[in-house]
């Protein structure tokens, strides 16, 4: 008698469904513990026959898009991050650290949503004014959108006092607080909102599925029939995420697939400086870079935030050099601090703020090996000016002057900037967006500016060439270098 071989038994991620055929602690593929579990067996496919359409197809050309225009939010900095607003039946997906000012920001939303007329409601006011309504009666007849805010982290009283606070008190802002997805479905029945604010997602559940609100089933639960909700009805759904240590959005990644846009709230917590950015935007950019002013009063946005990553001083100091960076397609200058102190600890310390410990590491490396700039016996200290955070690898070539300046005692001159990636031969390599760089640098006053060997062949404006070393763009005098020594010897021997 044959013997029968026994099924293996599959193990499936329930964050990014990587499976295996042993359990593990760890998912091989997203890296997450304890998200591996057994799953059920698998059953053959079933045979699904053709059932009744809700709509029948049409050519692309005569679907109408006037229900999916954007709508303004009221928050500019914020419609440039959206691709000029909030889209109908769209869903939005807002993460950030807890107390970061999320919810302060959506509560302004609101309230600045619940005073426009609702989507499409102009239009008809314009058209009923033409066919002899009268302009002042067809307007009056345009009532604001009604927006729904639900609350499951805090009272409905505690939101009040914030709004009282920051002045987000309107007759159109309904608010409710609710833990139960039925609960909410019932408010949004009641209320018909055409925005709806859930804060946040890991704390509404449902006793229709297994397990604890903010686990995965459950979120996946909840998401998925707000998700319907706001397809079927037309309503925009913003749901506040959190986020996990690591800085990633807590709870299944499913969970970013199925929405329309993330967006990512970040700052500094002892810093009024906040910015908003789209890692996914099905409706507009995801390289803009929104920047808000947090206060007591409430936020609003700052069109122009260089100026808040720039220490205003009168004479020169060294250890101090500036740098354009380029968050999305919006130029920002900001300074970049070094502190050299001789160290008195058997291993010298290397503290950095705002940048990249590892950029920061290698940078000292090639100064030392290559520009003979021994630090081995001393402290670094590395600071950006304002809580900024630079990322980019642009600027690589100001962190090296900023820290070769203070090593020698030497000051930079405060009109000069400083734009270059800084390889481990000591070479400074061209950077993206020259010419929007240079701009912003020229717009705010600096004269001089220190660039790669060949930046200035990539940028699209007129340029007036002195001389083989020394060139003028925007009206400011651009140094072309090609290593870290020779950028060291131009920025110091600069006017």
């Amino acid at each position: 008698m044959a013997k029968v071989k026994a099924a293996k038994a599959s193990y499936r991620c329930s964050e990014c469904g990587w499976q295996t055929s042993k359990w593990v602690g760890r998912c091989g593929e997203c890296q997450t513990w304890g998200t591996v579990t057994e799953a059920a067996s698998a059953t053959p496919a079933r045979v699904v026959s053709a059932g009744p359409v809700s709509a029948p197809a049409r050519p692309i050309g005569q679907v109408d898009v006037r229900s999916a225009q954007t709508r303004p939010t009221g928050l500019d900095e914020l419609d440039r991050v959206l691709g000029g607003g909030i889209v109908p039946g769209a869903v939005l997906l807002l993460a950030g650290e807890p107390g970061i000012g999320k919810s302060t920001l959506l509560l302004e939303v609101a309230a600045l949503a619940s005073t426009r007329p609702a989507a499409g409601a102009e239009a008809e006011a314009g058209a009923e004014a033409a066919a002899g309504a009268g302009a002042d009666a067809a307007a009056g007849r345009v009532a604001a959108s009604p927006v729904l805010y639900v609350t499951g982290e805090e009272s409905a009283e505690q939101v009040r006092l914030r709004a009282d606070r920051v002045g987000a008190i309107t007759d159109r802002l309904y608010l409710a607080a609710e833990l139960e997805l039925s609960a909410v479905l019932g408010h949004i029945d009641a209320v018909q909102p055409t925005l709806l604010v859930v804060d946040s997602i890991q704390t509404i559940g449902t006793s229709e599925v297994d397990g604890a609100p903010g686990g995965v089933t459950q979120i996946r639960e909840v998401a998925a029939n707000l998700i319907r909700v706001a397809k079927e009805r037309g309503i925009t759904v913003v749901l506040v995420g959190h986020v996990t240590k690591e800085g990633t959005i807590a709870g299944p990644r499913l969970l970013e697939h199925l929405v329309d846009v993330v967006l990512y709230f970040e700052g500094d917590r002892h810093s009024r400086l906040r910015m908003i950015r789209a890692v996914k935007n099905r409706y507009g950019p995801t390289d803009e870079l929104g920047c808000f002013d947090l206060s007591e009063v409430g936020i609003v946005g700052l069109p122009d935030p260089s100026g808040l990553f720039l220490t205003r001083r009168e004479e020169p100091v060294p250890g101090t050099c500036v740098t354009v960076t380029l968050e999305g397609r919006r130029p920002l200058v900001a300074e970049v601090q070094a502190l050299v102190a001789k160290s008195h600890l058997p291993a010298p310390r290397r503290a950095t703020s705002g940048l990249d410990t590892s950029r920061v590491a290698m940078v000292l490396a090639v100064l030392a090996q290559r520009c003979k700039i021994s630090m081995h016996e001393q402290d670094v200290y590395v600071s950006t000016v304002g809580g900024v955070r630079l990322a980019e690898t642009s600027v690589d070539l100001a962190l090296a002057l900023s820290v070769a300046g203070s090593t020698v005692e030497q000051a930079l001159s405060n009109s000069l900037i400083a734009l270059g990636e800084v390889g481990l031969a000591g070479e400074v390599r061209v950077v993206p967006g020259v010419q929007r760089r240079l701009a912003e640098a020229a717009r705010l006053g600096f004269k001089y500016a220190v660039v790669p060997r060949g930046s200035l062949e990539l940028a699209d404006g007129p340029l007036k060439r002195a001389d083989p070393q020394l060139s003028s763009y925007e009206g400011m005098k651009v140094m072309e270098v090609d290593s870290l020594q020779q950028a060291l010897q131009v920025a110091f021997t600069a006017p």
